[in-house]
């Protein structure tokens, strides 16, 4: 089921990019403030249900490059490596760690298992719904 009006079709590619950087936003405050990975990964998806609903499963199969269960199976293996370093020292199995790597300059970038479990989400989040949308459309094709 693939929309054939002009409007739809403008809409989606003017709009698509603009979610996207949202969803990544989303993402990366989330582990601070309120967002994170679910509804990052949810924001992320509903810009690929618009561009499906305007060009069909196939050309969004073609947009995403990966397998939705690809994703879905990242996403689950990122959720698992969080607790990697936790398990490593002795810690209860969620338990968060911070890093911190120099940058070129004086800088440094904060990395913590937290966003490795949000990164995760947003990936199953993404992958679970675009699996179920496709299926769905292309069941109806």
């Amino acid at each position: 089921m693939k929309s054939n009006t002009l409007i739809l079709h403008t809409a989606a590619l003017a709009i698509m990019p603009l979610q996207l950087m949202f969803s990544v936003f989303l993402l990366l405050r989330g582990h601070d403030e309120p967002g994170g990975g679910f509804i990052g990964g949810l924001v992320a998806a509903s810009a690929f249900v618009l561009y499906a609903f305007a060009f069909g499963a196939e050309s969004t199969r073609k947009i995403l490059r990966v397998s939705p269960r690809d994703l879905l199976a990242t996403g689950l293996l990122f959720g698992l490596a969080s607790t990697i370093p936790a398990l490593w020292s002795g810690q209860a199995m969620l338990t968060a760690h911070w890093w911190e790597v120099p940058l070129p300059g004086e800088g440094y970038l904060k990395l913590s298992t937290v966003l490795v479990f949000d990164i995760g989400v947003y990936l199953a989040v993404l992958g679970t719904l675009m699996t179920f949308v496709i299926s769905l459309m292309e069941s109806d094709e």
